[in-house]
Protein backbone atom coordinates (compact mmCIF):
# COMPACT_ATOMS: atom_id res chain seq x y z
CA UNK A 1 0.00 0.00 0.00
CA UNK A 2 0.88 3.41 -0.63
CA UNK A 3 -0.41 6.35 0.97
CA UNK A 4 0.61 10.12 0.70
CA UNK A 5 2.07 11.74 3.85
CA UNK A 6 1.70 15.18 4.10
CA UNK A 7 4.75 15.35 6.55
CA UNK A 8 6.55 14.19 3.66
CA UNK A 9 4.88 15.97 1.26
CA UNK A 10 4.80 12.74 -1.40
CA UNK A 11 3.19 8.91 -1.04
CA UNK A 12 5.10 6.36 1.30
CA UNK A 13 4.74 3.02 1.53
CA UNK A 14 2.58 2.12 4.42
CA UNK A 15 4.69 0.23 7.16
CA UNK A 16 3.37 -0.13 10.59
CA UNK A 17 5.43 0.38 13.58
CA UNK A 18 3.69 -3.11 14.49
CA UNK A 19 3.59 -5.84 11.75
CA UNK A 20 -0.01 -6.61 10.97
CA UNK A 21 -1.28 -3.47 13.20
CA UNK A 22 -1.86 -0.09 12.52
CA UNK A 23 -2.80 2.31 15.35
CA UNK A 24 -5.04 5.47 14.08
CA UNK A 25 -5.58 8.74 15.25
CA UNK A 26 -8.69 11.00 13.82
CA UNK A 27 -9.73 14.53 15.08
CA UNK A 28 -12.98 14.60 15.70
CA UNK A 29 -15.95 17.26 16.18
CA UNK A 30 -16.40 20.16 18.74
CA UNK A 31 -19.92 19.65 19.95
CA UNK A 32 -21.53 22.90 19.99
CA UNK A 33 -24.02 22.53 17.08
CA UNK A 34 -25.23 20.21 14.42
CA UNK A 35 -22.27 18.33 11.92
CA UNK A 36 -22.01 19.66 8.55
CA UNK A 37 -21.15 18.18 5.15
CA UNK A 38 -17.12 19.22 5.64
CA UNK A 39 -17.24 17.11 9.20
CA UNK A 40 -19.18 13.98 6.65
CA UNK A 41 -16.39 13.99 4.21
CA UNK A 42 -13.68 14.21 7.28
CA UNK A 43 -15.14 11.64 9.01
CA UNK A 44 -16.12 9.06 5.99
CA UNK A 45 -12.28 9.68 4.69
CA UNK A 46 -10.86 8.13 8.15
CA UNK A 47 -14.18 5.68 8.04
CA UNK A 48 -12.97 4.34 4.68
CA UNK A 49 -9.42 4.26 5.65
CA UNK A 50 -10.28 1.85 9.01
CA UNK A 51 -12.77 -0.40 7.20
CA UNK A 52 -9.82 -0.98 4.38
CA UNK A 53 -7.11 -1.61 6.75
CA UNK A 54 -9.16 -4.10 7.77
CA UNK A 55 -10.11 -5.31 4.60
CA UNK A 56 -6.21 -5.92 3.94
CA UNK A 57 -6.05 -7.66 7.06
CA UNK A 58 -4.71 -5.37 9.58
CA UNK A 59 -5.43 -5.35 13.52
CA UNK A 60 -6.83 -1.10 13.75
CA UNK A 61 -6.92 0.31 16.38
CA UNK A 62 -8.64 3.41 15.80
CA UNK A 63 -9.14 6.60 17.79
CA UNK A 64 -11.34 9.55 17.00
CA UNK A 65 -12.12 12.60 19.90
CA UNK A 66 -14.64 14.52 20.80
CA UNK A 67 -14.05 18.11 21.88
CA UNK A 68 -16.95 18.71 24.82
CA UNK A 69 -15.20 21.97 26.30
CA UNK A 70 -13.79 24.93 24.22
CA UNK A 71 -14.54 28.75 23.59
CA UNK A 72 -17.52 27.90 21.08
CA UNK A 73 -19.42 25.24 24.00
CA UNK A 74 -19.49 28.38 26.01
CA UNK A 75 -20.47 31.19 24.37
CA UNK A 76 -23.18 28.78 22.82
CA UNK A 77 -24.44 27.25 26.31
CA UNK A 78 -24.38 30.85 27.92
CA UNK A 79 -26.23 32.49 24.67
CA UNK A 80 -29.06 29.90 25.56
CA UNK A 81 -28.83 29.87 29.27
CA UNK A 82 -27.90 26.14 29.84
CA UNK A 83 -25.19 24.12 31.25
CA UNK A 84 -22.39 23.41 28.77
CA UNK A 85 -22.79 20.01 29.67
CA UNK A 86 -26.33 19.67 28.90
CA UNK A 87 -25.38 21.86 25.32
CA UNK A 88 -22.77 18.93 24.56
CA UNK A 89 -25.17 15.98 25.10
CA UNK A 90 -27.78 17.28 23.32
CA UNK A 91 -24.97 17.84 20.11
CA UNK A 92 -23.45 14.50 20.56
CA UNK A 93 -27.01 12.42 20.86
CA UNK A 94 -27.11 14.27 17.17
CA UNK A 95 -23.32 13.56 16.19
CA UNK A 96 -24.73 9.73 16.81
CA UNK A 97 -27.79 9.77 14.58
CA UNK A 98 -26.42 11.59 11.74
CA UNK A 99 -23.38 9.25 11.86
CA UNK A 100 -25.30 5.96 12.21
CA UNK A 101 -27.43 7.16 9.64
CA UNK A 102 -24.44 7.60 7.44
CA UNK A 103 -23.52 4.20 8.42
CA UNK A 104 -19.90 5.10 10.14
CA UNK A 105 -18.26 2.40 12.03
CA UNK A 106 -17.72 3.37 15.85
CA UNK A 107 -13.73 3.86 16.82
CA UNK A 108 -12.53 2.16 19.25
CA UNK A 109 -12.13 4.29 21.59
CA UNK A 110 -13.70 7.92 21.26
CA UNK A 111 -12.72 10.02 24.60
CA UNK A 112 -13.61 13.18 25.53
CA UNK A 113 -11.77 16.25 26.76
CA UNK A 114 -13.43 16.62 29.84
CA UNK A 115 -12.66 12.85 30.88
CA UNK A 116 -8.81 13.56 30.05
CA UNK A 117 -7.91 16.29 32.31
CA UNK A 118 -5.76 14.60 34.27
CA UNK A 119 -3.71 13.80 31.55
CA UNK A 120 -3.69 16.85 29.96
CA UNK A 121 -2.41 18.33 33.43
CA UNK A 122 0.78 15.75 33.33
CA UNK A 123 1.07 16.36 29.54
CA UNK A 124 1.05 20.42 30.33
CA UNK A 125 3.25 19.96 33.80
CA UNK A 126 5.99 17.96 32.06
CA UNK A 127 5.98 20.55 29.29
CA UNK A 128 6.73 23.50 32.10
CA UNK A 129 9.18 21.10 33.76
CA UNK A 130 11.25 20.92 30.15
CA UNK A 131 10.99 24.73 29.56
CA UNK A 132 8.77 24.40 26.92
CA UNK A 133 6.16 25.95 28.59
CA UNK A 134 5.46 28.93 30.83
CA UNK A 135 2.94 30.30 33.17
CA UNK A 136 1.15 33.22 33.51
CA UNK A 137 -1.27 34.31 36.21
CA UNK A 138 -2.61 30.99 35.60
CA UNK A 139 -2.09 31.17 31.74
CA UNK A 140 0.50 28.29 30.39
CA UNK A 141 1.93 28.88 26.83
CA UNK A 142 3.72 26.93 24.86
CA UNK A 143 7.12 28.53 23.79
CA UNK A 144 7.14 27.77 20.01
CA UNK A 145 10.66 29.07 19.39
CA UNK A 146 12.02 26.44 21.80
CA UNK A 147 10.76 23.46 19.68
CA UNK A 148 13.15 23.37 16.94
CA UNK A 149 11.20 21.22 14.18
CA UNK A 150 8.38 23.93 14.50
CA UNK A 151 6.42 24.02 11.07
CA UNK A 152 7.82 20.55 9.42
CA UNK A 153 4.00 19.63 8.51
CA UNK A 154 2.54 22.62 7.55
CA UNK A 155 6.08 24.19 5.87
CA UNK A 156 5.63 27.31 7.62
CA UNK A 157 8.53 29.75 8.36
CA UNK A 158 9.04 30.79 11.60
CA UNK A 159 10.38 33.94 10.74
CA UNK A 160 8.00 34.50 8.38
CA UNK A 161 4.83 33.95 10.68
CA UNK A 162 6.35 36.32 13.34
CA UNK A 163 5.72 38.87 11.48
CA UNK A 164 2.43 39.04 12.84
CA UNK A 165 0.36 37.05 9.96
CA UNK A 166 -2.19 35.00 11.33
CA UNK A 167 -1.13 35.23 14.82
CA UNK A 168 -3.25 35.91 17.72
CA UNK A 169 -1.79 38.38 19.99
CA UNK A 170 -2.04 38.04 23.66
CA UNK A 171 -0.07 40.32 26.13
CA UNK A 172 -0.01 37.86 28.09
CA UNK A 173 2.58 35.84 26.57
CA UNK A 174 6.43 36.01 25.53
CA UNK A 175 6.14 35.60 22.12
CA UNK A 176 3.19 36.16 19.90
CA UNK A 177 3.95 32.61 18.44
CA UNK A 178 3.25 30.40 21.61
CA UNK A 179 0.04 29.44 22.13
CA UNK A 180 -2.06 28.04 25.38
CA UNK A 181 -1.86 25.08 26.68
CA UNK A 182 -4.10 26.10 29.56
CA UNK A 183 -6.54 28.83 30.15
CA UNK A 184 -6.99 30.62 33.56
CA UNK A 185 -10.48 30.17 34.90
CA UNK A 186 -13.15 33.35 33.83
CA UNK A 187 -15.83 34.07 35.76
CA UNK A 188 -19.00 31.57 35.33
CA UNK A 189 -16.34 29.38 33.27
CA UNK A 190 -16.32 26.03 33.54
CA UNK A 191 -13.39 25.11 35.40
CA UNK A 192 -10.76 22.35 36.77
CA UNK A 193 -8.01 22.79 39.70
CA UNK A 194 -4.53 22.82 38.12
CA UNK A 195 -1.15 23.33 39.62
CA UNK A 196 -1.75 26.67 38.33
CA UNK A 197 -5.15 27.25 39.69
CA UNK A 198 -8.81 26.62 38.49
CA UNK A 199 -9.14 26.55 34.52
CA UNK A 200 -9.51 24.24 31.44
CA UNK A 201 -7.35 23.25 28.38
CA UNK A 202 -6.86 24.87 25.25
CA UNK A 203 -7.70 23.35 22.32
CA UNK A 204 -4.40 21.86 20.48
CA UNK A 205 -3.38 20.17 23.86
CA UNK A 206 -6.38 17.83 24.32
CA UNK A 207 -5.67 15.42 20.95
CA UNK A 208 -2.02 15.41 22.13
CA UNK A 209 -3.49 14.03 25.37
CA UNK A 210 -5.85 11.71 24.27
CA UNK A 211 -3.71 10.08 21.39
CA UNK A 212 -0.88 9.50 23.18
CA UNK A 213 -2.96 7.47 26.60
CA UNK A 214 -5.07 5.22 24.11
CA UNK A 215 -1.86 4.94 21.23
CA UNK A 216 1.42 5.35 23.04
CA UNK A 217 3.69 8.59 22.40
CA UNK A 218 4.32 7.55 18.55
CA UNK A 219 1.82 5.40 16.49
CA UNK A 220 1.00 5.08 12.28
CA UNK A 221 -1.45 7.50 11.16
CA UNK A 222 -3.33 10.56 12.27
CA UNK A 223 -5.71 12.58 10.33
CA UNK A 224 -7.97 15.29 9.69
CA UNK A 225 -9.40 17.93 7.13
CA UNK A 226 -6.30 20.49 5.50
CA UNK A 227 -7.81 23.22 7.55
CA UNK A 228 -5.85 21.93 10.91
CA UNK A 229 -2.57 21.37 9.27
CA UNK A 230 -1.87 24.42 10.86
CA UNK A 231 -2.14 25.64 13.56
CA UNK A 232 -3.48 22.64 15.15
CA UNK A 233 -2.14 19.54 13.78
CA UNK A 234 1.53 21.60 13.90
CA UNK A 235 0.90 22.72 17.74
CA UNK A 236 0.15 18.72 18.47
CA UNK A 237 3.37 17.76 16.89
CA UNK A 238 5.33 20.24 18.90
CA UNK A 239 3.80 19.46 22.24
CA UNK A 240 3.81 16.05 21.87
CA UNK A 241 7.31 15.62 20.72
CA UNK A 242 8.67 17.83 22.95
CA UNK A 243 7.26 16.33 25.84
CA UNK A 244 8.09 12.62 24.50
CA UNK A 245 11.60 13.73 22.97
CA UNK A 246 10.24 10.39 20.16
CA UNK A 247 8.64 11.30 16.93
CA UNK A 248 4.57 11.90 16.76
CA UNK A 249 2.84 10.39 14.39
CA UNK A 250 4.34 8.97 11.55
CA UNK A 251 2.05 8.98 8.50
CA UNK A 252 -0.08 12.35 8.70
CA UNK A 253 -4.07 12.19 6.66
CA UNK A 254 -5.15 15.41 5.45
CA UNK A 255 -8.83 14.92 3.29
CA UNK A 256 -9.41 18.33 1.09
CA UNK A 257 -12.13 20.90 1.70
CA UNK A 258 -15.51 21.12 0.91
CA UNK A 259 -16.57 24.12 -1.37
CA UNK A 260 -20.69 25.42 -1.78
CA UNK A 261 -20.80 26.45 -5.67
CA UNK A 262 -17.11 26.97 -6.08
CA UNK A 263 -16.96 28.81 -2.44
CA UNK A 264 -14.96 27.74 0.84
CA UNK A 265 -18.23 26.67 2.96
CA UNK A 266 -18.16 28.62 6.16
CA UNK A 267 -20.73 29.70 8.46
CA UNK A 268 -20.18 32.76 8.61
CA UNK A 269 -21.26 33.34 4.73
CA UNK A 270 -24.19 31.41 5.68
CA UNK A 271 -23.45 28.36 2.82
CA UNK A 272 -23.04 25.39 4.67
CA UNK A 273 -24.78 22.18 4.60
CA UNK A 274 -25.46 20.27 7.64
CA UNK A 275 -25.32 16.37 7.27
CA UNK A 276 -29.12 16.08 8.81
CA UNK A 277 -30.46 19.04 6.28
CA UNK A 278 -29.14 16.64 3.54
CA UNK A 279 -30.32 13.46 4.47
CA UNK A 280 -33.93 14.62 4.65
CA UNK A 281 -33.47 14.92 0.98
CA UNK A 282 -31.50 12.09 -0.29
CA UNK A 283 -31.09 8.52 1.38
CA UNK A 284 -27.47 8.45 3.20
CA UNK A 285 -25.78 6.29 0.04
CA UNK A 286 -26.51 9.16 -2.05
CA UNK A 287 -24.27 11.56 0.63
CA UNK A 288 -21.58 8.78 0.76
CA UNK A 289 -21.48 8.17 -2.79
CA UNK A 290 -20.83 11.75 -3.84
CA UNK A 291 -18.09 12.41 -1.12
CA UNK A 292 -16.04 9.22 -2.12
CA UNK A 293 -17.05 9.60 -6.30
CA UNK A 294 -13.69 11.68 -5.56
CA UNK A 295 -10.04 11.48 -4.25
CA UNK A 296 -9.64 12.06 -0.77
CA UNK A 297 -7.23 14.86 -1.37
CA UNK A 298 -9.36 16.36 -3.61
CA UNK A 299 -11.48 19.86 -3.52
CA UNK A 300 -14.95 18.87 -3.06
CA UNK A 301 -17.91 20.92 -4.56
CA UNK A 302 -21.63 20.98 -3.70
CA UNK A 303 -23.90 22.10 -6.24
CA UNK A 304 -27.37 21.02 -7.12
CA UNK A 305 -25.77 19.64 -10.30
CA UNK A 306 -23.24 18.06 -8.60
CA UNK A 307 -25.88 16.06 -5.72
CA UNK A 308 -28.41 15.69 -8.82
CA UNK A 309 -25.32 13.74 -10.58
CA UNK A 310 -24.78 11.51 -8.04
CA UNK A 311 -28.19 10.65 -7.47
CA UNK A 312 -28.43 9.87 -11.21
CA UNK A 313 -25.86 7.78 -11.27
CA UNK A 314 -27.11 5.34 -7.96
CA UNK A 315 -30.26 5.41 -9.37
CA UNK A 316 -28.51 4.11 -12.74
CA UNK A 317 -26.47 1.33 -10.83
CA UNK A 318 -29.55 0.33 -8.87
CA UNK A 319 -31.87 -0.08 -11.59
CA UNK A 320 -28.70 -2.36 -13.47
CA UNK A 321 -28.88 -4.10 -10.24
CA UNK A 322 -32.77 -4.74 -10.15
CA UNK A 323 -32.64 -5.60 -13.80
CA UNK A 324 -29.91 -8.66 -13.22
CA UNK A 325 -31.65 -9.61 -10.17
CA UNK A 326 -35.16 -9.70 -11.97
CA UNK A 327 -33.30 -11.72 -15.10
CA UNK A 328 -31.51 -14.39 -13.15
CA UNK A 329 -34.98 -14.92 -11.21
CA UNK A 330 -36.42 -15.63 -14.28
CA UNK A 331 -33.96 -18.86 -14.63
CA UNK A 332 -33.21 -18.81 -17.83
CA UNK A 333 -29.66 -19.91 -19.58
CA UNK A 334 -28.95 -17.56 -22.63
CA UNK A 335 -28.19 -19.70 -26.10
CA UNK A 336 -25.08 -17.57 -26.46
CA UNK A 337 -23.48 -16.19 -23.04
CA UNK A 338 -20.37 -13.90 -23.15
CA UNK A 339 -18.27 -15.72 -20.24
CA UNK A 340 -16.55 -12.60 -17.87
CA UNK A 341 -14.56 -14.72 -14.98
CA UNK A 342 -11.08 -13.83 -15.71
CA UNK A 343 -12.47 -9.77 -16.21
CA UNK A 344 -14.26 -10.07 -13.09
CA UNK A 345 -11.46 -10.95 -11.19
CA UNK A 346 -9.38 -8.32 -12.99
CA UNK A 347 -12.23 -6.24 -11.26
CA UNK A 348 -11.77 -7.33 -8.24
CA UNK A 349 -7.81 -6.93 -8.86
CA UNK A 350 -8.59 -3.11 -9.91
CA UNK A 351 -10.64 -2.92 -7.23
CA UNK A 352 -7.58 -3.64 -4.48
CA UNK A 353 -4.99 -1.67 -6.44
CA UNK A 354 -7.31 1.69 -6.69
CA UNK A 355 -7.66 1.54 -2.72
CA UNK A 356 -3.89 0.68 -2.55
CA UNK A 357 -2.86 3.45 -4.44
CA UNK A 358 -3.77 6.13 -1.16
CA UNK A 359 -7.26 4.85 -0.95
CA UNK A 360 -8.70 6.02 -4.79
CA UNK A 361 -12.29 5.57 -3.83
CA UNK A 362 -12.81 8.00 -7.32
CA UNK A 363 -10.98 4.83 -9.46
CA UNK A 364 -13.38 2.41 -7.71
CA UNK A 365 -16.59 3.98 -8.54
CA UNK A 366 -15.73 4.66 -12.31
CA UNK A 367 -15.07 0.73 -12.61
CA UNK A 368 -18.26 0.02 -10.82
CA UNK A 369 -19.93 2.33 -13.23
CA UNK A 370 -18.14 0.44 -16.16
CA UNK A 371 -19.65 -2.55 -15.45
CA UNK A 372 -22.90 -1.17 -15.23
CA UNK A 373 -22.56 -0.12 -18.92
CA UNK A 374 -20.99 -3.78 -19.54
CA UNK A 375 -24.36 -5.49 -18.10
CA UNK A 376 -27.11 -3.29 -19.15
CA UNK A 377 -25.17 -4.16 -23.13
CA UNK A 378 -25.49 -8.00 -22.06
CA UNK A 379 -29.05 -8.11 -20.67
CA UNK A 380 -30.09 -5.87 -23.45
CA UNK A 381 -28.65 -8.63 -26.34
CA UNK A 382 -30.22 -11.36 -23.81
CA UNK A 383 -26.16 -12.73 -23.27
CA UNK A 384 -25.61 -12.13 -19.42
CA UNK A 385 -25.00 -15.04 -17.58
CA UNK A 386 -26.26 -15.49 -13.93
CA UNK A 387 -23.01 -17.46 -12.99
CA UNK A 388 -21.05 -14.53 -13.44
CA UNK A 389 -23.86 -12.09 -12.69
CA UNK A 390 -23.07 -14.14 -8.80
CA UNK A 391 -19.02 -14.22 -8.54
CA UNK A 392 -19.58 -10.01 -9.82
CA UNK A 393 -21.95 -9.09 -6.86
CA UNK A 394 -19.65 -11.35 -4.25
CA UNK A 395 -16.64 -8.53 -5.69
CA UNK A 396 -19.13 -5.48 -5.05
CA UNK A 397 -20.10 -7.02 -1.96
CA UNK A 398 -16.15 -6.30 -0.91
CA UNK A 399 -16.58 -2.94 -1.89
CA UNK A 400 -19.70 -2.39 -0.12
CA UNK A 401 -17.86 -3.71 3.29
CA UNK A 402 -15.05 -1.62 2.20
CA UNK A 403 -16.63 2.23 0.50
CA UNK A 404 -20.26 1.25 2.68
CA UNK A 405 -22.01 1.35 -0.82
CA UNK A 406 -23.15 -0.65 -4.06
CA UNK A 407 -24.90 -3.48 -1.51
CA UNK A 408 -28.10 -2.19 -0.42
CA UNK A 409 -31.49 -4.26 -1.90
CA UNK A 410 -32.26 -2.43 -4.99
CA UNK A 411 -36.04 -1.98 -4.84
CA UNK A 412 -35.23 -0.79 -1.07
CA UNK A 413 -32.95 2.02 -2.28
CA UNK A 414 -35.14 2.64 -5.15
CA UNK A 415 -37.77 3.33 -2.97
CA UNK A 416 -36.11 5.26 -0.31
CA UNK A 417 -34.94 7.68 -3.16
CA UNK A 418 -38.65 7.87 -4.70
CA UNK A 419 -40.34 8.90 -1.23
CA UNK A 420 -37.26 11.56 0.21
CA UNK A 421 -37.24 13.21 -3.31
CA UNK A 422 -41.04 13.10 -3.81
CA UNK A 423 -41.14 15.13 -0.21
CA UNK A 424 -39.89 17.96 -2.26
CA UNK A 425 -42.65 18.17 -4.97
CA UNK A 426 -46.35 18.92 -5.03
CA UNK A 427 -47.11 15.33 -5.42
CA UNK A 428 -47.34 12.13 -3.40
CA UNK A 429 -45.63 8.50 -4.37
CA UNK A 430 -49.93 7.42 -4.74
CA UNK A 431 -50.68 10.15 -6.89
CA UNK A 432 -47.93 9.28 -9.16
CA UNK A 433 -48.78 5.75 -9.04
CA UNK A 434 -52.41 6.91 -9.82
CA UNK A 435 -51.35 8.63 -13.02
CA UNK A 436 -49.46 6.18 -14.06
CA UNK A 437 -52.20 3.74 -14.23
CA UNK A 438 -54.69 5.80 -15.57
CA UNK A 439 -51.74 6.61 -18.61
CA UNK A 440 -51.26 2.86 -18.97
CA UNK A 441 -54.95 2.89 -19.45
CA UNK A 442 -54.78 6.07 -22.51
CA UNK A 443 -52.48 4.38 -24.30
CA UNK A 444 -53.88 1.13 -24.41
CA UNK A 445 -56.81 2.92 -25.37
CA UNK A 446 -54.78 4.93 -28.14
CA UNK A 447 -55.78 8.12 -25.87
CA UNK A 448 -52.59 9.36 -27.12
CA UNK A 449 -53.48 13.02 -26.06
CA UNK A 450 -54.53 12.08 -22.72
CA UNK A 451 -51.39 10.00 -22.25
CA UNK A 452 -49.36 13.29 -23.09
CA UNK A 453 -51.32 15.73 -20.96
CA UNK A 454 -50.90 13.41 -17.88
CA UNK A 455 -46.52 13.07 -18.71
CA UNK A 456 -46.78 16.91 -19.40
CA UNK A 457 -48.33 17.09 -16.00
CA UNK A 458 -46.24 15.16 -13.93
CA UNK A 459 -43.19 16.69 -15.49
CA UNK A 460 -44.89 19.60 -14.50
CA UNK A 461 -44.38 18.79 -11.15
CA UNK A 462 -40.92 17.45 -11.37
CA UNK A 463 -41.57 14.07 -12.03
CA UNK A 464 -40.01 12.43 -14.95
CA UNK A 465 -41.68 8.79 -16.49
CA UNK A 466 -39.33 6.17 -17.97
CA UNK A 467 -41.12 4.97 -20.72
CA UNK A 468 -40.24 1.25 -22.52
CA UNK A 469 -42.20 -0.31 -25.62
CA UNK A 470 -44.25 -2.03 -22.47
CA UNK A 471 -45.24 0.75 -20.73
CA UNK A 472 -44.00 3.24 -18.01
CA UNK A 473 -41.01 1.18 -15.96
CA UNK A 474 -40.49 3.58 -13.58
CA UNK A 475 -40.39 7.53 -12.63
CA UNK A 476 -38.44 9.50 -10.92
CA UNK A 477 -37.99 13.30 -9.66
CA UNK A 478 -36.11 15.85 -11.62
CA UNK A 479 -33.28 17.70 -9.91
Amino acid sequence: MQIYNTLTRKKEDLIPLEAGRVKMYACGITVYDFCHLGHARALLTYDIIARYLKYKGYQVLFVRNITDIDDKIINRANERGIDYRDLTKQYIGYFYEDTNTLGLLRPDHEPRATDCIAEIIALVQGLIDKDLAYNVHGDVFYAVRKFKGYGKLSGKNIEELSSGARVDVNEAKRDPLDFALWKAAKLNEPSWDSPWGKGRPGWHIECSAMSMKYLSATFDIHGGGRDLIFPHHENEIAQSEGFTDKPFARYWFHNGFVNINTEKMSKSLGNFKTIRDILQKFPAEVVRFFILSSHYRSPLDYTDQNIFDAVTSLERYYETKKRLKDYCAQGLDPASPEKLGDKIAAFKNDFITSMDDDFNTAKVVGAVFEWVRVWNKLLDEGRALCDDIRVFFNVIEEIHQTLGMFGSDPDVFLTELKNKRVTQTAVSPESIEGLIAERQGARKGKNFKRSDEIRDELLKNGIVLKDHPDGTTSWTVKG
